[in-house]
């Protein structure tokens, strides 16, 4: 197997391990032993582990924004806003250890706003900030500062989603994702030119 297939290997099975125990089960050790290599042949391709960690997050947002742009891609856009927050609590509800890694845990290398959003490091986000330079493109939405835009409609929602995870929401997820669409819009009426909804 070249270099390449190796590195891109280990970021797999740190990423399955991530993905169903949560970032503090991923060990060089515990790797290696699932990649069916040493632990330390593992630095050959990543110095540590936080550059293991950069790797999963890098490839993990970027599988996110790709599916999320292939499962939204028509209607106007008030309905692709809507099913964007749908692909939102399905990654946030059914991936709960990846979303707690990618947006609530701090980790060296974890983007940040506002400079790592503007250069486009945090793929997921540059969706919403699409979705929302289309809307003032169009006059759906007032013009406005677009990541931070994005940021207060996302904010929104990730804090929901926190309070759910934790226990603190007294609903089931079909009542919670009506929440979410709800205070969604909301917030979008907020922001808006002129939105009947």
């Amino acid at each position: 197997m070249t270099g390449a297939g190796t590195a891109e290997r280990i970021v797999t099975v740190a990423q399955r391990i991530l993905h169903e125990e949560g970032a503090a089960a991923v060990s060089m050790r515990r790797v290696g032993d699932a990649a069916g290599i040493t632990a330390m042949a593992i630095y050959r391709h990543y110095p540590n582990r936080d550059a293991l960690l950069r790797a999963v997050a890098n490839r993990s947002a970027s599988e996110l924004a790709a599916e999320w742009r292939r499962r939204s891609p028509s209607g106007d856009l008030l309905e692709r806003i809507s099913a964007a927050l749908d692909d939102f609590l399905d990654f946030a509800l059914g991936n709960r250890h990846l979303y707690q890694f990618l947006v609530l845990d701090a980790w060296t290398g974890a983007r940040r706003f506002p400079d790592d959003f503007r250069d486009g490091q945090a793929p997921p986000f540059a969706v919403l900030v699409e979705l929302a330079e289309e809307g003032m493109r169009t006059g759906v939405l007032r013009e406005d500062d677009v990541l931070e835009t994005a940021l207060t409609v996302s904010s929104c929602t990730q804090g929901l989603v926190q309070q759910f995870l934790s226990g603190r929401m007294g609903m089931d997820e079909d009542d919670f994702r009506v929440l979410c669409h709800r205070s969604m819009w909301r917030i979008i009426e907020g922001l808006a030119q002129n939105v009947d909804r």
